[in-house]
């Protein structure tokens, strides 16, 4: 029996990263997307390999695809293996190439979705799909879950999926999906391979100011505009306290550790300083964050409208939301009422789990020059939603990258697009990771 995928499995993985691509998954929100083309896609491919797979829907057309691949010890965990078909709008007239071509150029392909994230469905395919041809059955049940509506509210993907169908997930203690295990230069020489254990909470906020509406040339101390503008400053400029995970403590330890610092955990933010460009690994998830984004009010510019509306990207660390919620009540003060437009919690996964070091081990036997650390991802994936069924979360999509390439400007980025051979490094580092699992 082979140790490895085969190099069926590398040309797959490219073509399967590229169909997908052609396949139109757009989620502009408010239930405005089909992913089930891209289900049924991904279901054939599956059924190809002997795989059943079960389609399901909340809603029409906003398609989810469970299947398990059973393992060898029945006594053991089951391990979820998802990814989300949806991608983000792109203008084509912003791109080098349509960004729904799949096109393959010069060792790489391009396109919405080819690193968030149908670069890592494709993975998926293509090792059970190698796995099938081989004979490989994994050591333990892995339940794979390719998912609708992850670019919104996840209401008619995860969410839907953890809520009416927990049955499929049964045995499930722990879930990988995006975002880690990708290459990160450090501009000194250094190959940092960052794996996801924590997700901050999503507080995503709409607040209302209300005023006394009147004529734009008369004197208003009612003014629901002002009254917004003032709040939506004071949210901007709020310097949030430090507040460190234990995640993040394992991030900045291991990083200090590895430029010869000494990890001064009392003076973050002079350490975040000393470790150059590999701080951007963690200085967003060392505090709790709120970003004003969209304003709106008034129809007129002569008439001072009686409301006046904002919403704000809010994030909160592990433990912190009720210091979020606190925070936010003092700046938005007596006259700015807030609420959640989308609200999912902070997420924390073990560094020290035989998953964990799995997952270390599988990246460094591909690239020993690599350095695997910790981090908490600063925004969310489907894994919130997974939680809710006891499932703990890992990001781990694993790419090698070329320097120069700023994999996190592709998360939703004009010209988005993956070289073959991170395709190619990511399945053998998931074929090798899931075999020990």
């Amino acid at each position: 029996m082979a140790e490895q995928a085969d190099g069926q499995a590398l040309d797959e993985v490219v073509t399967f990263t590229s169909d997908l691509i052609r396949i139109d998954t757009t989620n502009r929100g408010g239930g405005d997307c089909q992913e089930r083309p891209a289900a049924e896609y991904a279901a054939a491919r599956l059924a190809e390999a002997g795989i059943e797979a079960t389609l399901l829907e909340r809603t029409k057309g906003r398609t989810n695809v469970v299947a398990r691949v059973e393992g060898t010890d029945p006594s053991a965990d089951a391990l979820l293996l998802h990814g989300h078909l949806d991608v983000v709008p792109a203008a084509a007239a912003d791109w080098s190439v349509h960004p729904f071509s799949g096109e393959i150029r010069d060792g790489v392909v391009w396109g919405r979705g080819a690193v968030d994230m149908k670069n890592m469905d494709a993975m998926i395919l293509a090792v059970l799909r190698s796995w099938a041809r081989q004979g490989v059955r994994p050591r333990r049940d892995i339940v794979i879950a390719f998912t609708a509506d992850e670019e919104a509210s996840a209401e008619d993907g995860s969410g839907f999926l953890a809520d009416r169908h927990a049955a499929l997930f049964e045995g499930c203690t722990e879930g990988v999906s995006e975002s880690g295990a990708f290459t990160f230069h450090d501009g000194a020489g250094r190959q940092i391979y960052p794996v996801s254990a924590g997700e901050r909470g999503t507080a995503w906020l709409k607040l209302t100011a209300r005023g006394r509406a009147g004529h734009g040339s008369k004197v208003n101390k009612d003014n629901a505009v002002t009254r917004l503008a003032a709040a939506i400053t004071r949210i901007g400029e709020h310097e949030w306290p430090l507040r460190l995970t234990p995640t993040v403590r394992a991030a900045l330890t291991e990083l200090a550790e590895l430029y010869g610092i000494e990890p001064d955990l009392t003076d973050v933010d002079r350490l975040l300083d000393k470790l150059g460009p590999a701080a951007r690994l963690v200085e967003s998830t060392v505090r709790n964050s709120a970003n004003p984004t969209m304003l709106d009010a008034g129809y007129k510019i002569n008439v001072i409208p009686g409301e006046a509306v904002a919403h704000v990207d809010g994030r909160y660390l592990p433990g912190g939301e009720d210091e979020f919620r606190d925070t936010l009540d003092l700046l938005t003060g007596p006259d700015v009422q807030w609420e959640f437009h989308h609200h999912e919690v902070a997420l924390q996964a073990p560094v020290d789990s035989a998953t964990f070091a799995r997952m270390r081990a599988a990246v460094r036997e591909f690239a020993p020059e690599g350095h695997v650390v910790p981090y908490c991802m600063s925004g969310g994936t489907d894994a919130k939603q997974f939680s809710r069924l006891g499932i703990t979360g890992y990001g781990f999509t694993p790419l090698k990258l070329p320097e120069g390439y700023d994999y996190n400007a592709m998360f939703h980025g004009v010209d988005e697009r993956v070289p073959v051979e991170a395709l190619h490094f990511g399945v053998r580092v998931l074929d090798r990771f899931l075999r020990t699992a």
